[in-house]
């Protein structure tokens, strides 16, 4: 990421060290087909608490639900606010019970014995990889890795993995381009770890050694900017002939802030969202009723039932 100033200079190598700090990892979206089975999960095993919910009649302007015209919700699940903290963004078709998976989502890894203990308690599969880290699931097939070790003070998410078909095709689109800074290579594992500051959720690629496939669940990883750095990240991508998915565009929310955010697809044609942060950080205050709206929209929610009804099975994306 760039002041406005610096896109106006036709280079490919870009000084973001001075705007870094202003930065922030948010969230990663997921599309979630059962929405009982995930709301047990991350509430009662990972541990993590509903930071809001909201409801929406028609499909999103921003595709954040997907490429989908109907009713549909959204959900924002962490271990604190987004303000300080990596979190779930779990969006909901009422339409649509399944979706396939691809090879572009790898692995969501987090610190917390609490959530190994709570997996064990409630019978949820948990497979040991490694010394104290055991392998997950999400409802919908999503990889979680545990690090069986004391939640931390501070945010216990510590990266999201990506498969990339060209590491450092990659490694250039996301440093040099949005301005991330490479913490540590593993040649033997293919793989990147980067960031924007070393306290944040890091951004983890993974050589896969072929072509990325992103089934229908295909999720969207989310960063905040000050807003005045947004249409500058548009005209250097416009300029690089990089993919801009939806140009800079306003997002409203009944009740709340409006927010302006430009989608991105980096080379692998994985999603990124950059958001102004400013609008962003009232959007995504703590609604203390988030937990209960949730419980009642799926108690309201008698999609399940109706299907059944009419010998018929929701949508499978």
């Amino acid at each position: 990421m760039v002041r406005a100033t610096c896109c106006t200079v036709a280079v490919t190598t870009l000084d973001t060290s001075k705007t870094n700090q202003l930065l922030r990892a948010l969230h990663f979206v997921f599309k979630v087909g059962d929405r009982n089975k995930t709301a047990t999960f991350y509430r009662d095993v990972l541990g993590m608490k509903i930071l809001r919910h909201e409801e929406f009649a028609e499909g999103c302007k921003a595709t954040c639900n997907g490429p989908y015209d109907g009713k549909w919700s959204k959900t924002m699940v962490g271990f604190g606010p987004e303000d300080d903290h990596f979190v779930a963004e779990l969006t909901y078709n009422y339409g649509v019970g399944e979706y396939q998976l691809g090879n572009d989502f790898l692995g969501l890894t987090l610190q917390s014995s609490q959530a190994v203990s709570n997996a064990k308690h409630l019978g949820w599969p948990l497979t040991e990889v490694g010394e104290g880290l055991y392998l997950t699931q999400a409802p919908g097939g999503y990889h979680f890795y545990l690090l069986d070790k004391e939640q931390p003070p501070n945010d216990p998410v510590q990266k999201v993995c990506l498969g990339v078909s060209d590491l450092q095709r990659s490694t250039y689109y996301w440093s040099t381009l949005l301005g991330m800074k490479v913490m540590e290579k593993n040649e033997e594992k293919k793989t990147v770890l980067m960031g924007f500051t070393d306290t944040q959720c890091k951004l983890e690629l993974h050589d896969i050694g072929g072509t990325v496939d992103h089934g229908t669940a295909f999720g969207r990883i989310a960063f905040s900017c000050p807003r005045e750095q947004l249409p500058a990240l548009e005209a250097l991508m416009k300029k690089e002939n990089q993919k801009i998915l939806t140009p800079l565009v306003s997002l409203d929310t009944p009740g709340k802030a409006t927010v302006e955010v430009v989608i991105l697809a980096d080379p692998d044609g994985h999603e990124i969202c950059f958001v102004g942060d400013e609008a962003f950080r009232q959007l995504s205050m703590v609604d203390p009723k988030g937990n209960d709206l949730l419980d009642k929209a799926m108690a309201e929610d008698k999609s399940d039932e109706w299907f059944a009804k009419h010998n018929k099975q929701k949508a499978a994306a």
